[in-house]
């Protein structure tokens, strides 16, 4: 099968997400690397570009130099990757979708609602993909969790109860670290620091394995190093349309805990626990029975889950590969194929609606504010 031509904008040299979604659209023969806008600094992106093997006339100095190169090729790019800072996503996805190109972007997708909205217009229009990258929700057995909702196997959902804590930010003295700064600068990060930045990926999470759309959330945001504007600690209630109620934590100062991604769905015949760190595994506890630990690459998974395994039980496969089913995904939905589960512009929408409605609540000790996007009330 012919190779798709795919291209990145950001993601540079010493970036944190690059090298996963280097690895991610490559590990399966799917995508040539091909072109890119690597880096803020011109020189510096296309020294890179030249070394990764970018051909010099696609190692571009900035992404609108990208789209005007790639735009009349007969072999432009098929896919065009955004990496680059949050403030940037929105103009650079719409332009790229406008000229008739598919996007993969970095969540948050945009930094206000507006925008969003805007972006699922676009991208509607001009009838290309534009995805975002919640790839938490392409592991295998995330995806098992999701089809044994859907299949029945633990009753009419509850309660989630779903965190994305960790302790990197923790370190005051290390607050003016410009890779730490940026996240809690409303400049860079928007309206919200922490929830905006991670607690997305858990509400996500908790939409794409219930099958349903948060409504309605509560929320307490706190600062609790005094040089931050933006929160660094969130506590969420939400209520989704179907009636599940949801608890999110989300913190960037819980010293001890390194990445504490982590979700249990509580249905009224059974539940069930998946974690980040051990993301091979699910936890299945029937209602009066005993917990049972489901391994990915064991017999009896859904074929949603299997597909997406690459190797034999009891071997770990990692962030970049969950980032590379992604791309899979993608691949086979740019060639045609319908993929379900695939995050989508109205997925990043619904995040940045929730996002605001947040910071709403939180502005308001609590309040229960919408959190439904304008356009889908």
């Amino acid at each position: 099968m012919t190779k798709l031509n795919w291209g990145m904008i950001g993601g540079g040299e010493g970036s944190q997400i690059g090298p996963a979604h280097r690895l991610g659209a490559q590990a399966d023969g799917n995508f040539a690397f091909v072109a890119g806008a690597l880096d803020a600094d011109a020189a510096k992106g296309r020294a890179y570009a030249a070394r990764l093997g970018i051909s010099p006339d696609r190692a571009y100095g900035d992404w609108r130099e990208m789209l005007e190169g790639e735009r009349n090729r007969a072999d432009r790019v098929d896919l065009v990757t955004v990496a680059t800072p949050n403030s940037t996503h929105f103009e650079i996805t719409k332009a790229f979708l406008e000229a008739g190109f598919n996007v993969l972007c970095e969540k948050p997708m945009t930094m206000t609602v507006e925008e969003g909205e805007e972006i699922v217009r676009v991208a509607r229009a001009s009838g290309k993909i534009c995805a975002v990258n919640y790839c938490y929700s392409a592991y295998p057995m995330v995806r098992e969790m999701r089809q044994m909702v859907r299949t029945g196997q633990v009753g009419k959902v509850r309660l989630v109860v779903t965190n994305f804590s960790h302790g990197h930010h923790g370190d005051a003295t290390d607050a003016d670290n410009p890779r730490v700064r940026w996240r809690y600068d409303p400049a860079m990060a928007g309206v919200s620091g922490q929830f905006a930045d991670c607690g997305i990926h858990a509400l996500h999470m908790a939409s794409f394995i219930v099958g349903d759309e948060v409504t309605r959330v509560s929320a307490d945001f706190a600062s609790t190093i005094a040089s931050r504007v933006l929160e660094d600690d969130a506590m969420v209630n939400f209520r989704m349309a179907g009636g599940t109620v949801g608890r999110l934590w989300t913190s960037s100062v819980a010293i001890g805990r390194q990445h504490g991604f982590d979700i249990q769905v509580f249905g009224e015949t059974g539940g069930m626990r998946w974690a980040s760190e051990q993301p091979n595994q699910v936890f299945y506890t029937p209602v009066g029975g005993r917990t049972q630990i489901m391994e990915k690459g064991e017999a009896g998974l859904s074929d949603e889950a299997a597909r997406l395994s690459r190797v034999a039980i009891a071997h770990p496969e990692g962030f970049p590969l969950a980032v590379a089913n992604i791309y899979i995904d993608l691949a086979a939905a740019i060639r045609g194929e319908v993929r379900d589960g695939l995050p989508s512009a109205e997925d990043g929408l619904r995040s940045m609606a929730a996002v605001y409605a947040g910071v709403d609540s939180a502005r308001a000790d609590g309040a229960w504010v919408d959190a439904r996007p304008p356009m889908f009330r």
